[in-house]
């Protein structure tokens, strides 16, 4: 009896341990990724994939048993579009939730404001907003996923000079993108042989382009408009007016920060021959089966448009880029610990991702090159590839 008694404890001993050791696993501390995005509000458009993306691929990610044997936490905040909600958020992110690492800042302007609490923080941030003055200057804990306005000013200009268009109309928002694309492509203008015959702006809210437009058309000489950056319906906005007037014989441009189906759904017939420089997603299925992008885009379109139910977008591809780069850097830091994560982020080479190819240096926290953009038209309601 003894015996039988003695076997039962060994028994249930043994029963025990691998127990234990699944409560553990299971009780791990997760490694908090914040984000703070434009999910409500005029620059919903780019947050609400963004947001989207994020989850999916964070709930992919700890399904497949997490990082490093600990799962994720994202802690999401919405800015509704507001900088200063921005900040005050992303200072919570740091003091209060206790993040490694930040993903998110869906705009140039929300990004601008949570930079300082992050870099006074030392906490690494993986902005997904296009303004180049989020990397330059190189600032230690501040990299981005996306493509820089500089980058969309010179694709569009080469693409001109190709075309031999010498004389252009410029038109920009006013809000923080469009601000920064228009002073990175005036700055860049004159190596492509293009003069800007007549330079506008728009405001944020404006619901009508058509006096800027008119002056435009009267403008003689012009060959073709390039809106240099905005966010919101101001692009949808300004190329419905742009066929109310008539203008078809005159070459639209538009910027990387409209590049979603949803513009050519808002601009109607009007978008038709519309140009702009975009990421690879936007034209993932057109993609010669040879481009090293394609697995990536084409994986990530499906499992976005299913999870989702709605059309790709590539700011929610940017989004996907940062967090695999975060990962990949919390992977190689072995550590959640933020600065490790930082030096790893820094080290990123021959990441393949929705943007293209990335190199990162201590000098450079973006790691793209202008190649890396795809030059695309809308052709019969749809994005098709130029080259």
């Amino acid at each position: 009896m003894k015996n039988i008694r003695a076997l039962a404890r060994k028994t249930l001993v043994a029963l025990a341990m691998p127990l234990s050791l699944v409560s553990i696993a299971s009780a791990a501390e997760p490694i908090r990724i914040g984000s703070v995005l434009s999910i409500t509000g005029a620059a919903s458009y780019i947050g609400d994939p963004e947001a989207k993306t994020l989850k999916l691929y964070v709930d992919q990610i700890n399904a497949a048993g997490g990082v490093l044997g600990r799962p994720l936490e994202l802690v999401t905040y919405d800015d509704a579009s507001d900088a200063n909600k921005a900040r005050t958020l992303t200072t919570r992110l740091a003091e209060r939730d206790e993040v490694a690492v930040v993903v998110g800042g869906s705009t140039t302007g929300t990004t601008m404001a949570m930079i300082p609490v992050l870099e006074s923080a030392q906490i690494p941030f993986m902005s997904l907003a296009g303004s180049v003055n989020i990397v330059e200057p190189v600032r230690k804990y501040v990299f981005k996923s996306p493509h820089t306005d500089r980058m969309g000013c010179e694709k569009v200009f080469a693409d001109m000079k190709k075309r031999q268009i010498t004389k252009i109309a410029l038109i920009a928002g006013t809000d923080g993108f469009g601000t920064s694309m228009r002073e990175q492509c005036l700055k860049v203008v004159g190596n492509y042989g293009i003069h800007i015959l007549i330079d506008q702006t728009y405001g944020a809210q404006d619901t009508d382009m058509t006096p800027q437009l008119t002056k435009i058309k009267g403008t003689p000489g012009v060959q073709a408009i390039f809106n240099t950056g905005a966010s919101g319906q101001g692009p949808a906005v300004l190329t419905r007016n742009y066929g109310q007037l008539g203008m078809k014989n005159i070459p639209l441009y538009q910027n990387p920060g409209v590049a979603s189906k949803s513009y050519i759904e808002l601009s109607g017939p009007a978008a038709e021959g519309v140009r702009l420089p975009a990421a690879a997603l936007l034209v993932a299925a057109k993609l010669p089966d040879s481009d090293p992008q394609k697995p990536v885009v084409t994986g990530y379109t499906a499992a976005y448009e299913k999870a989702s139910g709605q059309p790709v977008s590539t700011f929610g591809g940017g989004a996907y880029d940062g967090l695999m780069m975060v990962v990949n850097a919390i992977k190689k830091a072995n550590s959640a610990d933020p600065k490790k994560i930082r030096e790893a982020l820094e080290q990123t080479k021959g990441f393949v991702g929705t943007a293209g190819l990335v190199n990162m240096t201590d000098k450079d926290h973006l790691g793209l090159t202008v190649d890396a953009f795809r030059l695309v038209e809308v052709k019969s309601g749809d994005w098709n590839l130029v080259d």
